[in-house]
């Protein structure tokens, strides 16, 4: 059952969401040469708490860290570690904000030093694919219009969509129904409703779609060792149209 968030819960959210948005601001200046994942989740852990927030996957079902960074070929769920990023990588931080019972979860994909040209199209591509999702993102549409936008666009780049992980619910854990997959047809899936949040979360991959997990049963990769990225936004439906909560600055819940 898809639960429907008041406006008290909303507010919520979206004040972690404009703290989360905030925390990604700085890690776009820490993202440089040399320094390592594991720095990132520290800086991370200690600007929540800094600001009164926790990191909520830390400890969901086990996984160790208050960030997922995902660095060239693993997809996502990727552990931070103590090897430092080079120059001409990409790297993706994941990390859902927990702060005063108020969840909104976002990744971003980050070119470390200076990009390639197919790099920056893998990004670029990807980044627009997260956008053109949330216009479908429309009470009364569905959750196929979003996967098919998605899917669509991507695919006429040139590009894979990763589909064994999707965008979902959220609030107050972390993954609720409905299931947001970035594949899909038109007027097919779960119908979008006013108080619905949702993330929407499109894996991008130069090569094939297909995953694979680490020995470590959480970190997926590509099957073919191309490079991957992504782009998640936490949004509210509304009577108005989609409302992204983990944006600063954003309209204010009333």
């Amino acid at each position: 059952m898809v639960a429907l968030k008041s406006k008290r819960e909303l507010a919520l959210m979206q004040q972690a969401g404009q703290l989360l948005a905030r925390c990604h601001q700085e890690i776009s200046k820490l993202v440089v040469p040399g320094i390592t994942t594991l720095e990132i989740d520290q800086f991370v852990e200690q600007f929540l708490k800094e600001n009164g927030a926790t990191a909520e996957q830390k400890g969901y079902k086990g996984y160790p860290y208050a960030t997922c960074a995902s660095i060239n070929d693993e997809i996502c769920h990727g552990f931070p570690r103590k090897t430092p990023l080079q120059t001409g990588d990409i790297v993706t931080i994941d990390m859902v904000v927990n702060l005063n019972g108020g969840l909104a979860d976002s990744a971003w994909s980050y070119a470390v030093g200076k990009a390639t040209p197919d790099v920056r199209r893998l990004l670029e591509v990807t980044e627009a694919a997260l956008y053109k999702g949330i216009e479908q993102a429309q009470e009364g549409q569905r959750s196929g219009d979003i996967g098919w936008a998605i899917q669509s666009y991507v695919e006429a780049e040139g590009f894979s969509v990763v589909r064994d992980f999707t965008g979902h619910g959220i609030g107050p854990t972390i993954h609720e129904p409905p299931q947001i997959p970035h594949f899909g047809q038109k007027g097919k899936g779960v119908k979008l409703k006013e108080g619905m949040v949702l993330t929407i979360e499109p894996m991008v991959n130069k090569g094939k779609w297909s995953a694979k997990l680490d020995e470590n049963g959480w970190t997926a990769r590509t099957t073919d060792g191309e490079w991957s990225a992504q782009y998640e936004h936490t949004l509210a439906i509304t009577k108005d149209g989609p409302l992204i909560l983990t944006s600063q600055p954003a309209e204010q819940i009333e």
